[in-house]
């Protein structure tokens, strides 16, 4: 059971009500984390939704976004979110193998997503100013300045999830990651 009460979704009101029945509406529930950080910071919840909104009309696939949330994930040790994102990054067309290659550290046979999966890696892991050799790999497999922005965004809005549901030891309510393949 998640440490922080969040009251039932139905007694919701106001900006709260109106986010959650928004979310109802796009995935046909709403998520454990989201009703507890809407219940708590109504206008978080929307910033993350707005920068989601933001990253979905721009240059990244979502396959790339899913990669990074559950690389994220898995290596900030966040079970909620690495559970719910190895789901939602399924539904994106990518393999439960592809995504045991991710959460192991394994290449995943693809050289500009394992070149995405160092980047993030090194940007999670490390701190100062990325080496311009290290920029110009990134570049090399084909991602643009907009998209090297737009991954630091899904890091951003990923971490702060995956701080929030370790805090919160956030109820799981996605189906369970698959045993190794």
């Amino acid at each position: 059971m998640s440490r922080i009460q969040t009251p039932a979704i139905n007694t919701a009101t106001g900006a709260t009500a109106e986010l959650y029945a928004n979310i109802k509406k796009a995935v046909g529930m709403v998520p454990n984390a989201y009703a507890a950080i809407g219940a708590l910071i109504p206008a978080g919840l929307g910033a993350i939704l707005g920068a989601d909104g933001t990253l979905a009309k721009g240059t990244l696939s979502k396959q790339d976004q899913e990669v990074i949330k559950v690389l994220v994930s898995n290596l900030t040790g966040c079970d909620y979110c690495e559970t719910a994102h190895f789901t939602i990054a399924k539904m994106t067309g990518l393999s439960v193998e592809v995504l045991q290659n991710i959460r192991s550290g394994r290449p995943t046979g693809d050289i500009k997503r394992d070149a995405l999966i160092s980047f993030v890696t090194l940007l999670v892991k490390t701190s100062g100013t990325v080496s311009k050799d290290q920029f110009e790999a990134i570049k090399a497999v084909g991602y643009s300045d907009v998209q090297l922005a737009e991954i630091s965004l899904v890091i951003s809005i990923i971490t702060f999830t995956n701080l929030f549901n370790r805090v919160n030891d956030t109820t799981i309510d996605f189906p369970a990651i698959p045993a190794s393949v």
